[in-house]
């Protein structure tokens, strides 16, 4: 049996929403391919859950917080479970929403795994379906090592599904996802040891990057760099991590991999039909999302751009204008991309790293930093630092990057994100009128 479309759809996470649902009211017959549930890893086991257990984690500061300054409490017991509870039933009700939006657009869902037969067929659940137009946006997955012991720890997935808070954790790698839930998982009430390759954070701003790091640490999280983890080993609650220098660490309770994510790109068919992937697996694409094969497009973390949610969710909707819109040359532009580690405190950034800057524009690059204590820590006496960053370039002192470390900086940096977009110089940001007193403030008047 063969059912035609006009556009099918590989994957419902964030990206393959927004394109089926953005095609559907442009009048397209679609279908959506999903063997799991409506949201991709960003609804169920990624942003959302994460930032949830992130509110939590600053629930667990601010009782401290309120000590100082003088309220008579004593900061509680975490119930794992009574949170565990309300996530997944927020969770559930995304994936409702999902649902209902997708029947009120008219997009027919598939409910299985599809594979490319042809560059206009797909094959789910027994069921042929055809269409001139594909796109896939399978998104990503954790990666998995093999090394002796591995299936003793967890991935990031595993996190969400876990019953009670473990009393101690190693935590394996150094990106956004290690450095999240080492913190996270600190704030809650566990020992965390964060065993490093390389360096924290790579393609972050470096100092910033080392002033979260002596937070970390002062907050009691064991950050071991330079630690190749050859394996573990051990039984459950008593686990040993093997480096290969002979040391060993732990023994933690739970230990979680955090070393990276592999695109869901490896069973999709598409050697067989000339999609090319490059060496690390991610499908590759053109400036307009174009695969190798015409009519197939790809977006998000099957690709190898930015593994974020808001890019996978852009450049859907730049594509869609494209393929269905009447805009024939509409494309998502990369650049002043903003990024927030949900760190304590989080880190964030648009553009540009100075390193980046002087690596393309040289001599011309000016930068600006401040640190200082922000007000609410002030009053306690406490001494932790917010750090800014400005990168500049020109005459006109063009704005290229602009990174933080701080309270409140994950909901201050969109609207900079916006401006940078447009050619946000210096001389713009100290001509506006601060508002007094915030932390944000400090970003137009660095010197």
């Amino acid at each position: 049996m063969t059912r035609d479309f006009d556009l099918i759809v590989l994957g419902a996470g964030s990206g393959g929403l927004t394109v089926a649902q953005r095609a559907a009211r442009y009048g397209a017959r679609v279908a959506l391919v999903e063997p799991g549930p409506p949201g991709g890893t960003c609804a169920n086991l990624g942003c959302v859950p994460k930032k949830a257990l992130w509110f939590a984690a600053q629930l667990a500061h601010a009782q401290a917080l309120a000590v100082e300054y003088g309220f008579d409490l004593t900061p509680g017991r975490f119930d794992w479970n009574h949170f565990r509870l309300l996530r997944d039933r927020y969770i559930e009700g995304i994936r409702a929403r999902y649902t209902e939006r997708l029947r009120e657009a008219g997009v027919t869902w598939v409910g299985a795994a599809g594979r490319l037969l042809a560059r206009d067929t797909v094959q789910a659940g027994g069921t042929h379906y055809r269409a001139p137009q594909i796109v896939i946006a399978t998104g990503a997955r954790p990666r998995r090592l093999r090394l002796p012991g591995f299936e003793l720890g967890m991935v990031s997935d595993d996190v969400f599904s876990m019953r009670a808070l473990p009393r101690s954790i190693g935590i394996v790698g150094g990106g956004y996802v290690a450095t999240e839930f080492a913190c996270l998982l600190r704030a809650l009430g566990c020992e965390v040891e964060l065993l490093i390759r390389k360096q924290l954070l790579d393609g972050f701003d470096a100092e910033l990057v080392q002033a979260l790091s002596a937070q970390m640490r002062a907050q009691g999280i064991r950050i071991t760099p330079q630690s190749n983890v050859s394996g573990a080993r051990g039984e459950a609650g008593a686990l040993l991590l093997d480096d290969v220098r002979g040391a060993a660490h732990g023994p933690y309770e739970a230990v979680l991999w955090a070393v990276g994510r592999v695109p869901n790109s490896d069973a999709l068919g598409l050697e067989e039909i000339g999609v090319a992937r490059d060496g690390k697996g991610f499908v590759q694409v053109d400036a307009h999302q174009n695969t190798t094969v015409p009519g197939i497009s790809a977006i998000g973390d099957v690709t190898d751009g930015p593994a974020l949610t808001p890019v996978a969710v852009s450049a859907g909707y730049a594509l869609v204008e494209r393929l269905f819109g009447g805009q024939p040359e509409a494309s998502f532009d990369y650049q002043a991309i903003p990024t927030v580690v949900f760190a304590d405190p989080p880190l964030g950034k648009i553009g540009l790293t100075e390193e980046q800057a002087r690596a393309s524009y040289g001599d011309a690059v000016a930068v600006y930093s401040k640190r200082f204590v922000p007000l609410q820590f002030a009053v306690a006496e406490r001494r932790e630092p917010t750090v800014m960053k400005l990168v500049c370039t020109g005459d006109d002192e063009r704005v290229l990057g602009l990174h933080a470390l701080g309270p409140g900086v994950d909901e201050m940096l969109q609207g900079f994100a916006v401006a940078m977009r447009r050619g946000l110089t210096r001389r713009e940001l100290r001509s506006a009128v601060a508002i007094h007193p915030t932390s944000s403030e400090e970003l137009l008047l660095m010197h």
